[in-house]
């Protein structure tokens, strides 16, 4: 399932593709800006969205094989909801 998936299953909601690309790109704007300022999502029912910074690590270039230092990143993290497949 993609974005435009989504959209199509919204419309059989909202009266029109419009409305429903609009809703859905609400949603999702919202949830980017909740995780970005570190905040949890939570939807009830499906699971919770989480960001979280990865530690620094060694590494190495696989062509000439040095050593160098991988930086810290942001990742989110989902978690599944324990009534997910019920």
């Amino acid at each position: 399932m993609n974005k435009l998936n989504l959209i199509d299953n919204l419309q059989k909601v909202l009266s029109t593709k419009k409305e429903a690309k609009d809703a859905l790109e609400n949603i999702f704007s919202n949830m980017k800006k909740a995780i970005t300022n570190d905040e949890k999502v939570v939807i009830s029912g499906f699971g919770s969205f989480r960001a979280f910074t990865t530690k620094p690590k060694g590494g190495r270039n696989p062509k000439t094989g040095q050593r160098l230092q991988i930086t810290p990143r942001k990742k989110i993290r989902f978690k599944i909801a324990k009534d997910f497949f019920k």
